[in-house]
């Protein structure tokens, strides 16, 4: 029974790690804060003059969203896909977590997860009464599924339904995903539909970011949101946009919406037509330029022949693995790094890896976004300097966690 599942299962990871730092902060101690992600960065001060100015706004919004916020979302993201989506594709939710719960509720069949994924992909499957099928990915293919490996699973039983989830930039790895064209191949040779999670898709590193959708855009629900590039994960605001070939999919999930959410609330949605109206473009490229530079920061400074670790190529996370046997599972392994050094980070079987594999996932945001994008606005390359003086934590976190790995 449904309420059995629930009883078995914890309480997401990353909003835990967050209240036990918060309860050590509270007694006194000094926390780097490494394990829960969020924008270190404040919202652009227009978007939220736009919800200041619509607070008056008190009735019930459309179950799909607002059409003037869904008529935005559509034509951003067309422009940046280079394909024709309109407003009937676009539905807005509290948070794009949400809106892949109500998948996961309405989808019947596998549901396809490459290890590492985000922590809250399997739970949900669970609770949607899906199957799950892991793909324990590898470090030289940026921790990314093969077109192999997903076809291996397909192949034992053609006649099922398959869901994969694609996260690109990677929540854990900070990886992206290079092999989107053999991906896509295998969704159009076979009944597979991909969930492409882009919420930190603005914060790549590089230009000319790639989605799956533009290989298979009729096979592919972009889902993505307010929370990452704009800095308003409080907000609660984010989106799926769901190609015509799945339009049963999208009704269904409208049916589900308004027997859960009804709607976002209204004063979030009006504010949120500027964040896709106006250009926020320097506001991105000066969040991009930081995070890239600390984020290179971690990675230059604690790699080593005891750290294993890909460079960052997005968002706010780097994945680790230290090289040592003298832990039995990565939880065990974090929980003396938070002891020995206060540093607090999550064990790599929080993501699906085997409990075994010395991995964790590092936020590299435990510093003030604002102060630091405030003294940077017009500085091209930022230097350690820079990052010492507006991200101490960060400088002092790292110290002490290759300090510990080089003790053990």
């Amino acid at each position: 029974m449904l309420k059995n599942i629930v009883k078995n299962l914890e309480p997401s990871s990353t909003l835990k790690i967050n209240e036990i730092s918060r309860q050590l902060e509270e007694k006194g101690e000094k926390i780097f804060k490494f394990g829960f992600g969020q924008s270190p960065f404040q919202i652009p001060i227009n978007i939220v003059n736009e919800l200041k100015n619509n607070a008056y706004q008190n009735k019930y919004l459309p179950m799909q969203g607002l059409k003037e916020l869904r008529e935005a979302v559509a034509k951003y993201t067309s422009t940046n896909k280079n394909y024709n989506y309109k407003s009937e594709n676009v539905i807005i939710g509290p948070g794009s977590k949400e809106l892949m719960f109500l998948l996961h509720v309405l989808f019947d069949g596998d549901v396809i997860l490459p290890a590492p994924s985000w922590v809250s992909y399997a739970p949900q499957a669970i609770l949607g009464r899906n199957n799950i099928q892991l793909i324990q990915t590898k470090r030289e293919n940026n921790w990314f599924p093969t077109s192999s490996e997903i076809e291996e699973i397909i192949l034992k039983d053609k006649n099922k339904n398959y869901l994969l989830f694609l996260n690109s930039p990677n929540n854990p790895s900070g990886q992206i995903c290079k092999n989107l064209q053999e991906i896509s191949d295998i969704a159009k040779k076979y009944n597979l539909i991909i969930l492409s999670d882009e919420i930190y898709s603005e914060l790549s590193f590089e230009e000319g970011f790639k989605s799956i959708s533009s290989f298979c855009p009729e096979k592919t629900i972009i889902s993505t949101g307010l929370s990452k590039w704009c800095g308003a994960g409080g907000w609660r605001l984010g989106y799926f946009i769901v190609p015509d070939s799945l339009n049963i999919l999208k009704n269904s999930i409208n049916v589900l919406a308004s027997e859960t959410f009804s709607a976002v609330s209204a004063p979030i949605q009006y504010a949120a037509i500027t964040a896709y109206t106006n250009d926020h473009s320097k506001y991105i490229n000066n969040s991009r330029n930081i995070l890239k530079a600390v984020g290179n920061y971690v990675y230059e400074n604690l790699k080593s022949n005891k750290v294993l670790i890909n460079k960052p190529q997005g968002g706010f996370y780097l994945m680790p693995e230290f090289i040592n046997k003298k832990f039995n599972t990565s939880s065990e392994m974090c929980d003396n790094i938070l002891k020995e050094t206060s540093v607090a980070l999550l064990p790599g079987s929080d993501f699906g890896f085997n409990k075994t594999k010395m991995l964790a996932r590092l936020s590299f945001t435990d510093f003030n976004g604002q102060d630091f994008m405030n003294n940077t606005q017009n500085i091209k390359k930022i230097n350690n300097d820079l990052i010492l003086k507006f991200a101490p934590k960060i400088v002092e976190g790292v110290n002490r966690l290759k300090k510990w790995s080089e003790s053990i």
